[in-house]
């Protein structure tokens, strides 16, 4: 998006992380937001925002160990900003793969590709996640590798999944959701 935060992106009246939180909040006890900018602005959405525990934007594995260090609860839902039709139990079939699977990460699949950034993992994962990531690591497959992860069916809801990358995707999803068509 030409280097704007998406998450500010305005998108049918709201920014795209409005529509993420309206979505999620129902779910969830607590709601942080991991941002590295314009975080004064993030906070008036009334959520806690931290930092990534690293400089120079390592990519989501270090958002999501920021988010594990801040997180008082044992489990930690991650979710991008830019997907405003996320499921709304997107949190439930995470929590249901992962209990059935008796595993330490969820990660949402359309049935067609796995969907890496949505997912649910146990907080006790935090050592390992800063061991892989001090080790100059950043792919987040290399990661999972070392765990036991569970699959989350969303294959009945890939709109669940649909991102905006750039001005066109952004001016056709705008155009949907004003059309009632998505």
């Amino acid at each position: 998006m030409g280097g704007e935060d998406k998450g500010l992106v305005m998108l049918h009246g709201r920014t795209m992380v409005e529509h993420v939180i309206a979505r999620l909040r129902p779910q969830v006890e607590h709601l942080l937001i991991s941002a590295n900018r314009n975080r004064e602005r993030y906070a008036t959405l009334g959520c806690a925002v931290v930092p990534d525990l690293l400089g120079d934007y390592q990519g989501p594995l270090a958002g999501m160990a920021a988010a594990l260090q801040a997180a008082t609860t044992p489990y930690v839902v991650t979710v991008p900003c830019d997907s405003p039709l996320m499921a709304t139990d997107v949190v439930a079939r995470l929590a249901q793969a992962l209990v059935r699977d008796g595993a330490d990460i969820s990660v949402a699949h359309d049935g067609t590709r796995t969907h890496p950034v949505f997912l649910l993992l146990k907080r006790s994962l935090l050592p390992s996640l800063l061991e892989f990531l001090n080790a100059g690591e950043r792919k987040i497959d290399r990661w999972f590798a070392q765990h036991r992860v569970a699959t989350a069916d969303f294959h009945d809801c890939p709109e669940s999944f649909v991102n905006v990358n750039d001005p066109d995707e952004h001016q056709a999803l705008e155009a949907q959701l004003r059309e009632g068509t998505i």
